[in-house]
């Protein structure tokens, strides 16, 4: 059932223009999705809400946008170069790759491939490691290369830049520095749309404490996460959950870490991870760059190296999250309505204007001067590419809150028809009202 859902929502996404298969004329690329003009408008959304609260929204928290490509001492110091791999294995039967912790074990060294179903024993087909770095050449020439890499995560721009920020801005700590911005990790995906991609966007912050106050703000942080999730994302209380990671499955920088979970279609997983990273990251570059990192308190005289608290979010996880928890299916009339019931702030378009008649001149001039005043404060669409009723089932599926319908009666009365995308519900309202109701309603 929840692997039926799955599939109608990728469907869904690819039929009303929110993801589409990277380069898929040419036959497509693994883990690669390109987001169309409502996903893009989606995502977008997000990042605005991510930003307006943790950037415009505190005192504590400021911006930056670092360097995609990055030199190699950056990862030699954050361990990227030496630890940061999987555990691969070949199967014999469809030749595809595949991550050994992620199989499903048969018995002793022997596992079920997840494509075809034929038996995998790693005695005879030995997992191989492979780095999850992506690396480019930056020299003019191939037979003088000059590596770099492309960052597998938006953090150690904002390590590096730890002093030049301190320095500009003549902040103390605690320091929040974010930063929203594209990552990439060369991952062996299977079936999870865009839930694990080659290529991904975070929105991240590394929040710079006093170690003494460390363990008090990853809490805050913990619980402040999981709100934003509920409050402003939208997202139902009971799709979500916390996990707290075992002393066993910690990452050898972390003093703790938190998963916060979502229920996805093909079950739980990790939507966001707030960590405790210590004074590691800051240590770590320090002693390979030769650089002093550590902070002085001119108040307490006192000079230490800054614990780090990340709260670290996807955007294509969120945007997941979103869809999945909105998608639903009701049955009306005898037919079914699929509704995604997004949040109206995070919505593509907050109202779509729709004139009832588009062989009528005079009504689709007066529906156009209405979605020309209404789109000047709110995301707005027109259409009248065909029936209402069609209309109204094509808003319904890309999660549009309003419709506002010019009839012929609005010609006499200055009246239009405002229907509400959850309920159904139709009300008349003055065209002059129409902002203020929507706006009042949302």
């Amino acid at each position: 059932m929840e692997n039926d859902k799955l599939s109608k929502i990728v469907s869904l996404c690819k039929r009303r223009g929110f993801i589409f298969p990277g380069s898929e004329i040419y036959g497509g690329l693994s883990s690669v999705w390109d987001y169309g003009p409502l996903g893009a408008r989606l995502k977008k959304r997000i990042k605005d809400v991510w930003w307006d609260t943790y950037v415009e929204g505190r005192d504590d928290i400021v911006a930056l946008d670092s360097s995609i490509i990055m030199q190699e001492g950056v990862f030699k110091a954050s361990g990227h170069l030496e630890g940061f791999s999987d555990w691969l294995v070949d199967c014999p039967g469809c030749k595809k790759r595949f991550r050994v912790d992620k199989l499903e074990k048969k018995n002793g060294h022997e596992y079920n491939c997840p494509e075809c179903g034929e038996t995998i024993d790693t005695d005879k087909n030995k997992p191989r490691q492979f780095n999850l770095m992506l690396k480019t050449n930056m020299s003019a020439t191939e037979d003088e290369p000059y590596y770099a890499y492309l960052r597998p995560e938006t953090a150690q721009g904002i390590f590096v830049n730890f002093i030049n920020v301190l320095n500009t801005t003549n902040k103390k700590l605690p320091l929040g520095i974010a930063q929203i911005g594209k990552a990439f990790r060369n991952e062996v995906t299977t079936g999870s749309f865009v839930f694990r991609m080659k290529e991904f966007e975070q929105m991240e912050i590394e929040y710079f404490v006093n170690p003494n106050e460390a363990t008090s703000c990853y809490k805050t942080w913990v619980q402040e996460r999981f709100n934003f999730y509920v409050d402003r994302i939208g997202l139902c209380k009971g799709s979500l959950r916390l996990r707290e990671h075992e002393k066993t499955e910690l990452a050898h920088y972390a003093k703790a870490c938190t998963d916060i979970e979502f229920k996805f279609p093909f079950g739980w997983s990790e939507l966001e991870g707030i960590a405790n990273r210590g004074d590691f990251d800051l240590s770590e570059h320090a002693r390979v760059s030769k650089k002093d990192l550590m902070y002085f308190d001119s108040e307490k005289k006192e000079k230490f190296t800054p614990y780090v608290i990340e709260p670290s979010a996807g955007v294509d996880r969120t945007f997941f999250a979103v869809i999945s928890d909105a998608y639903c299916e009701e049955e009306v009339q005898g037919k079914t309505r699929v509704v995604l019931k997004i949040k109206p702030e995070l919505a593509p378009y907050r109202v779509a204007v729709l004139p009832l008649l588009k062989n009528r001149p005079e009504l689709v001039e007066l529906a156009k001067n209405i979605f020309c005043d209404i789109k000047k404060r709110i995301p707005a669409i027109y259409n009248d590419t065909g029936a209402i009723g069609k209309l109204y089932r094509r808003q319904d599926e890309i999660g549009t809150p309003f419709c506002v319908t010019v009839d012929v009666e609005s010609l006499n009365d200055g009246c239009v028809t405002v229907r509400e995308r959850d309920s159904m519900r139709q009300e008349r309202v003055t065209k002059e009202r129409v902002l203020d109701f929507i706006e009042k309603n949302s």
